[in-house]
């Protein structure tokens, strides 16, 4: 039996496949010889009286073989029926439980060959089914959905999302969450939160900007990064999280762009080639910008949020502008512009007629997301270097460990409502005097901002008007 198997396995490895239909065998004192069946006269050539064919066999039945025989009965007794008699055959059935092989149940025994003529012509192989095309052929089933790893973690995670539609939320539309392109500008404490909870929604599609490298006090703080990638220098951010989603769910399309952002109050033109260096960049997040649906802006300081705060207003992208402070956040969702044809009969900010009409918006709460404002739209002084004579522990982030949890996670959470609304962007903003009214959406509010403060456990949901000097935002910008 050993023999017989290994002899089997090399004519299998020899041929580039891992089954054999049908093949020859002949025994010797102390071997087994196998070869194919098309070799039948040059194998049986000196051999006189039993000849033995094997036929893989997918029957489990002790006593009866599988239909695959039939074919090659009628080939035999076609072919060699005028100088056989009878043949041996071996129904080899291969089987492999608990991880051990075995193929000693395999059955022998020997089959008379009907004794009458055949036509000239070869019968047809029975046992064919119609195919997709129409033609009589093997019909192929496509187990990957359900014997591919991958393919079981996506269902997986599509499934747990379904069950949202199917029990809770029936008008939740999760085709037009999964398919937003989400751009991350930076790879930090609220990066990593922002990533995870956006993979727990099932998008697919995430791009980190960041230029740090992994620092030792980081992988605490920050999910996808371990102490290995701390050693020799640290790893890239942007990187090793778009490695490490990766890794954490293959059916996620992550990237990741070790790059910096220029910043007002952070010269650049030191020479030609740093000069080159940021022109390259710039082009580089407008072109990212471009390719996304979604900017979330999570990054250390107020500056290094300005250029892309401008450029998604000019291709009017949706931002989630995400910041922490010691034990306060914010979360917010910049006003999105109108295109420039319906501009003609929207606000203009710069008459007494637009003035009044915000002074209404204002007054009512019910702000439309055109004229919602961006991060920027109430500083009283432009952007500039924030880390310009401050003490090294003043420079980083110092915040309460769980701030960035909670402000990633209602950064995703804003998105997702936003979304869901009808008129996306646009919608109207709500506040905290909303909170007993009817919800917008069937996720409840849409708001404009969410200012959260820790050592009171309390969060409130303002509303702010588009400055129409803004350093970010303005049609003059």
């Amino acid at each position: 039996i050993q023999a017989l198997q290994k002899a089997y396995d090399e004519l299998c490895q020899k041929e580039g496949v891992t089954a054999l239909p049908y093949f020859l065998i002949k025994y010797h004192d102390n071997s087994v010889v196998v070869s194919l069946l098309k070799k039948w006269d040059a194998f049986f050539q000196d051999q006189g009286g039993k000849v033995t064919v094997g036929v893989y066999d997918p029957c489990n039945l002790s006593h009866y073989p599988g239909w695959p025989l039939r074919n090659f009965l009628i080939l035999a007794a076609h072919k060699w029926g005028s100088i056989l008699q009878s043949v041996e055959v071996l129904c080899f059935r291969d089987r492999t439980m608990q991880g051990v092989r075995d193929i000693t149940h395999s059955i022998v025994f020997e089959i008379k060959l009907p004794e009458r003529a055949l036509g000239p012509d070869c019968p047809k192989a029975v046992g064919w089914e119609k195919n997709q095309k129409g033609g009589m052929g093997p019909r192929m089933v496509n187990l990957s959905e359900c014997m591919d790893p991958k393919r079981l973690a996506e269902s997986s995670v599509d499934l747990n999302l379904k069950l949202m539609c199917w029990r809770l939320v029936p008008t939740l539309d999760l085709e037009n969450i999964v398919s937003a392109k989400c751009l991350l500008l930076g790879a930090g404490t609220l990066g990593c939160s922002v990533a995870r909870t956006l993979m727990g929604w099932g998008v697919r599609k995430i791009t980190f900007v960041d230029n740090a490298k992994i620092s030792y006090s980081n992988p605490v703080r920050q999910p996808l990064y371990e102490f290995e990638d701390c050693l020799s220098g640290g790893k890239p951010k942007a990187l090793a999280a778009a490695d490490r989603l990766q890794k954490i769910f293959p059916g996620v399309s992550a990237e990741g762009y070790n790059m910096s952002i220029p910043m007002p109050g952070h010269p650049v033109n030191f020479s030609e080639v740093t000069m080159a260096q940021a022109r390259k960049d710039v082009a580089k997040l407008e072109e990212l910008i471009e390719a996304h649906d979604v900017v979330f802006l999570l990054m250390d300081t107020r500056e290094s949020r300005w250029l892309p705060a401008v450029i998604a207003a000019s291709k009017r992208k949706l931002v989630i502008n995400a910041a922490l402070g010691f034990d306060t956040f914010v979360v917010m969702r910049h006003g999105l512009k109108k295109p420039k044809h319906q501009e003609a009969g929207g606000v203009c900010f710069n008459n007494a007629s637009g003035s009044s009409d915000l002074l209404g918006s204002s007054l009512f709460s019910n702000i439309p997301g055109y004229k919602l404002g961006c991060y920027f739209c109430n500083d009283v002084v432009a952007p500039g270097d924030s880390t310009r004579d401050r003490t090294l522990d003043q420079q980083c982030t110092v915040s309460r460990p769980g701030l960035a949890m909670i402000a990633g996670a209602l950064a995703v959470e804003l998105m997702v409502s936003v979304l869901q609304h009808p008129e996306g962007g646009y919608a109207v903003a709500s506040s905290s005097d909303d909170r007993m009214n009817e919800p917008p959406t069937s996720l409840g509010l849409v708001p404009h901002q969410i200012r959260g403060f820790l050592s009171r456990f309390d969060n409130v949901l303002p509303v702010s008007l588009a400055f129409d000097k803004c350093t970010a935002c303005s049609t003059k910008v």
